[in-house]
């Protein structure tokens, strides 16, 4: 049997970092882990090849050579899903669909032949026995939840490794927390379930073995869901680490209650974790009690960001505007709290109904989620409107969403904020050896420092900011510079975001004035 792996493109979005990745000659930010961990549960007597189309599109010999078109997609990825899965069946080949998208919206992907839905670690067995039993489609779900210490190493080996910045691999799965709006509790469990330790370093065995040497970002929505069990991770890698001279540095996700555990903080930085996702959400307090993210009222955020700062974690951090109840200038008061916070990157969105949430289900029974057919037709990223009725005007939420993202984004006030941060950042605690550049990123360095240094405006601040860093806190200047050279990619996203949520604004006015006029006439009876 010969499968074919096919990952969808994304659109440009807040992640896509694509500046960034032009200045080190790769393609694409993290490869797919959910379908390199489809190929190591499906069996292995199986042949399989992987496409990302993010990196390349499919061959004509590619598509010649498949018996079996396997797709595993995000809801972002819904248009390129959709012409892929048309693509297969007009060759004539059976697909199969999978990944958090079908999974949450399975109606929308109705047309491939096999909806492999949940955790494949349950469900793929059951399409397995059904394919070899010659069924030509089917349904495959399951209500429970998977045991991952059964989970294989993901097959690694399928992916150019010269494509991608960092390498992705996955320790645990939910969350203990409940946030109205989140849909990881709705697909994966608010019980986080871990893998062994040694299980673990098993999968970073395997990309050592095969000559990975840069970042990996521990994908788990929130790393620290299970603090005991990570803790026992963090104790065996501290010493894999060592043995292995830090080939890797870390990033991950987590609540923003890490800071409360110096513990675990220490404990990261010891294994080369450099940099958090946090989910902040809101300065608003009553905004965070609404949506039920109780654990962010417990304690000063700002407090917090500066504990994970200064124990050597960099804050990445995720806003939202469009709360019900939600003050004009609801985005004011985020760039507000980032600056006194010096959070250099902060990812701010237009609140987003997921599928099957406690926010969907209440907006639904609200009757103000809009209609159905319009919510098929949206891609949940940082470019598109509410797919819901707020209870302050759209227009006013989306205008402050665009004023908010130029500005967090101006090259000046970013260096700013970026500087503050570095000053108190906690120094790296592993003694990782150094390393020789490579090449790549000598010229990547080359062209932050003419365009950053010497083109633009920011000179000035450049050097000033360098300098500092360098005179008060030296042992994070090469960090420091990555961060800096972050915003090649903020600048121009910024004037995306603002063309494409402007030219929704427009045609959702136009719609609006067309409804009023409808129905004035109707009143009138013409």
């Amino acid at each position: 049997m010969r499968v074919l792996l096919i990952y969808p493109l994304f659109p440009q979005t807040f992640w896509s970092y694509d500046k960034i990745l032009e200045l080190v000659d790769r393609k694409v930010l993290l490869p797919p882990l959910g379908l390199i961990t489809v190929a190591a549960i499906l069996p292995q007597e199986w042949e399989f090849q992987l496409v990302d189309r993010n990196i390349r599109p499919v061959t004509e010999a590619e598509w010649e050579w498949a018996d079996l078109v396997l797709f595993s997609a995000m809801v972002v990825q819904k248009p390129d899903l959709l012409d892929q899965i048309r693509e297969a069946q007009r060759r004539g080949k059976p697909v199969a669909v999978g990944g958090p998208y079908a999974t949450s919206l399975p109606h929308e992907v109705a047309e491939a032949d096999y909806l492999v839905l949940d955790e494949g670690e349950i469900t793929l067995p059951q399409f397995v026995e059904a394919f070899n039993r010659g069924e030509t489609s089917g349904t495959f779900r399951s209500p429970e939840k998977a045991d991952i210490t059964t989970t294989p190493v993901p097959r690694y080996d399928l992916l150019d490794f010269d494509a991608y910045d960092s390498m992705s691999v996955q320790f645990s799965r939910g969350c203990p927390f409940q946030c109205e709006f989140c849909d990881i509790i709705v697909l994966y469990g608010r019980k986080p379930r871990t893998k062994t330790p040694e299980q673990l370093l098993k999968e970073l065995d395997r990309l050592y073995e095969l000559g990975w040497r840069r970042s990996v970002f521990m994908v788990d929505d929130n790393f620290i869901g299970n603090k005991r069990n990570v803790k026992l991770l963090l104790k065996a890698l501290k010493d894999w680490q060592k043995e292995h001279q830090y080939p890797f540095r870390f990033n991950t996700e987590a609540s923003v209650d890490l800071a409360a555990d110096q513990e675990l903080m220490d404990l990261m930085v010891d294994c080369n974790f450099d940099a958090v996702f946090l989910g902040i959400e809101t300065p608003d307090e009553d905004s965070l009690t609404l949506t039920k993210k109780y654990q962010n009222t417990r304690s000063s955020l700002a407090d917090s960001v500066d504990k994970i700062i200064q124990a050597g974690l960099r804050p990445m951090a995720g806003f939202i505007i469009g709360f019900d109840g939600e003050k004009s200038d609801a985005a004011t008061r985020v760039i507000n709290f980032v600056e006194q916070a010096a959070i250099p990157t902060a990812m701010l969105g237009m609140l987003q109904a997921l599928p099957n949430t406690g926010l969907w289900h209440r907006l639904e029974k609200e009757g103000r989620l809009l209609p159905a057919e319009e919510i098929s037709q949206h891609a949940t990223n940082q470019t598109m409107l509410m797919n819901f009725k707020p209870t302050r005007p759209v227009e006013e939420i989306a205008s402050e969403y665009i004023q908010a993202f130029r500005t967090l984004y101006e090259p000046d006030r970013y260096l700013d904020r970026t500087y503050r941060c570095f000053l108190k950042l906690g120094a790296p605690r592993s003694n990782a050896p150094f390393k020789t550049p490579e090449w790549v990123d000598l010229r990547a360095l080359a062209i932050i420092v003419w365009r950053q240094g010497i083109k633009r405006s920011t000179r000035w601040k450049f050097w000033h900011h360098l300098f500092g860093i360098l005179r008060h806190n030296p042992e994070v200047w090469e960090h420091y510079l990555i961060t800096c050279a972050h915003n090649e990619h903020f600048l121009e996203y910024r004037e995306t975001v603002g063309k494409e949520i402007a030219g929704q604004l427009a045609a959702f006015k136009a719609k609006e004035a067309e409804s009023k006029e409808a129905e004035t006439l109707s009143e009138i009876g013409v």
